[in-house]
């Protein structure tokens, strides 16, 4: 009785499995798989498109905080020659 069911499950594979490879080889199967990729390459190219838009305000941003620090050093600086000054006319 295994051997027949074995057999009948096998046969019953091979059948399913050819049926399988003509219906994904169709040409409404096909059509499927170019608006599916269709949609993919469209998902991509929006996300790629939002990731170059990040990409730049991060850029933006990096460019205003490096702007900001030398500014803020060049007071810095500017604050420390005045107590420099201040520091030397007290010596004479």
């Amino acid at each position: 009785m295994s051997l027949v069911k074995n057999a009948a499950l096998f046969v019953g594979g091979v059948v399913f499995g050819s049926l399988g490879f003509k219906l994904l080889g169709s040409k409404e199967a096909r059509n499927v798989y170019v608006h599916t990729a269709a949609a993919a390459i469209r998902a991509k190219d929006s996300v790629m498109t939002d990731v170059t838009r990040v990409r730049e305000g991060c850029g933006d941003i990096v460019a205003d905080a490096k702007q900001l620090n030398e500014q803020k050093r060049a007071a810095q600086a500017e604050k420390s020659e005045v107590i420099e000054d201040e520091s030397e006319a007290d010596k004479q």
